[in-house]
């Protein structure tokens, strides 16, 4: 009789020892989720022979687990080939998942640790209906009172770090009209405006090569902001989380370490969401 999947006790891989969990876990179901992560990682289904290689694993062993997730649907064989893919309960998986985060639960310890580490006051902010808008907001032990940016505030798109983190994220038919809007309105002294499309593209493209915007003198007056954004499952940005202060209060180079703390705090955050980073 053919074993049960999951019966894997003398088939898994020789893999390096690891320091003793305190919470003991269930090894065959570890295993399992390492033949649906390659799959998940390949982009494409996979023949069985391949598949084994790739985990390490006896193609006996990877059967038993094919079978076994394709009675439950996370996996599916393509009838013409017999590679293997992900299957629906996969996607109804991933879907729920993707319903499920709500990034201001999944932000607000990291934001804690942001305010702390730096002692400046840290933002939280998401596109509202009229534009980039701080929705939570952490003081750091440092910070001074920011009474002009209180949570429901909406911020600019093209003189705040948030604003200019959307600009450069969103899609331009999201962003188009509130930005003809400010082009239009701030003006310098000689009554020109102070943007011109040029500036704006050289703006949205030193976000993107940075990942991560800069604002200096702009929101407020002897001020600097830095953004980072987070983004979801699907790579589409959902919100952003800001670190404000005195001019001199901290480092803000973009290759500093405090942008860089800034950088992995949204990272984490994006990844809690499901996002993986573009190779």
């Amino acid at each position: 009789m053919a074993r049960r999947a999951g019966s894997t006790d003398n088939e898994t891989p020789q893999t390096p020892a690891k320091p003793a969990s305190s919470r003991r876990g269930i090894q065959s179901i570890e295993v399992g989720f390492r033949i649906l992560d390659t799959i998940r990682q390949s982009g494409r289904p996979l023949p069985l022979k391949e598949l084994a290689e790739t985990c390490q694993l006896t193609v006996p062993n990877v059967h038993y687990y094919m079978v076994s997730f394709q009675n439950v649907g996370l996996v599916m064989q393509q009838p013409d080939t017999g590679f293997y893919g992900l299957g629906p309960y996969a996607l109804r998986l991933g879907l729920a998942a993707l319903e499920q985060f709500d990034v201001f639960t999944t932000a607000r310890p990291a934001m804690a640790e942001l305010a702390a580490s730096t002692g400046q006051t840290v933002f939280l902010g998401v596109w509202g209906n009229k534009g980039p808008t701080i929705v939570y907001r952490v003081e750091g032990t440092r910070s001074r009172p920011l009474l002009e940016l209180r949570v429901g505030s909406v911020l600019p798109l093209l003189s705040s770090a948030l604003g200019r983190n959307f600009l450069a994220h969103l899609p331009p038919a999201n962003t188009r009209e509130l930005l003809e809007q400010e082009m239009a309105s701030v003006l310098r002294p000689d009554g020109q405006r102070k943007y011109s499309e040029k500036d704006v593209e050289m703006m949205r493209k030193d976000v993107l090569d940075h990942h991560i915007s800069r604002c200096k003198d702009a929101l407020l007056p002897n001020f600097i902001s830095m953004s980072a954004p987070i983004f979801d499952m699907l790579g589409e940005m959902k919100a952003a989380i800001t670190l404000m202060g005195p001019v001199g209060s901290f480092d803000d180079d973009l290759n500093s370490p405090t942008a860089r703390v800034l950088s992995e705090k949204a990272r984490s955050i994006s990844e809690t969401a499901g996002w993986v980073a573009p190779v």
